[in-house]
């Protein structure tokens, strides 16, 4: 086990009472949320003492404090929700037709990390990814083009993700082949 396996073990052992109750961690990183200003106070009165019992200490210069928005994990979080980082939609938007599977891939990589905001992902991104298969020869269709249209067109269109009020009904739409 590598350094940073072991670290990422002992943080999430730590935390792990906290974890998706207020608190998300990715390496070293910490991500502290909460509904109200009081509970926030709370939640981060409770992850320094730990820090301190642990005696892990965080850098002041490279923590923030009561932050209305932060940007995490190539995601913009907020009390609106959480939508895609304008960053990774420049990105994407600038990627160029894919010339082989090893390119398709790589888009496909970057696509499928924000698929929760496509509707349909699967579906639209189906031909390029039968062109990844080893028994098919790489012939770039109108198909894939238009997959691959539509996939940027629709990261650059993502809607902002919020959390489902638990008091309300919920609609479940299910799609089977």
């Amino acid at each position: 086990m590598n350094a940073l396996a072991v670290f990422m073990d002992y943080i999430n052992r730590v935390f792990r009472p906290f974890l998706d109750k207020f608190v998300v961690v990715f390496i070293n990183d910490i991500l502290v949320y909460s509904k109200t200003a009081k509970e926030h106070e709370e939640h981060l009165r409770i992850m320094l003492q730990i820090l301190k019992e642990q005696k892990s200490y965080a850098k002041l210069s490279k923590c923030e404090f009561w932050k209305e928005e932060v940007k995490f994990l190539g995601h913009v979080v907020s009390k609106g929700g959480i939508s895609v980082d304008p960053s990774k939609v420049e990105v994407v938007m600038k990627w160029e037709r894919p010339t082989t599977v090893t390119e398709i891939r790589s888009f496909l990589g970057l696509a499928e990390y924000y698929r929760r905001f496509i509707e349909g992902f699967s579906w639209i991104a189906l031909p390029m990814t039968m062109l990844t298969r080893k028994e098919v020869s790489f012939v770039w269709t109108s198909e894939c083009e238009e997959s691959f249209q539509t996939l940027k067109q629709k990261l650059t269109s993502a809607p902002v993700l919020i959390l489902p009020e638990p008091h309300e009904l919920f609609k479940f739409t299910v799609m089977l082949p």
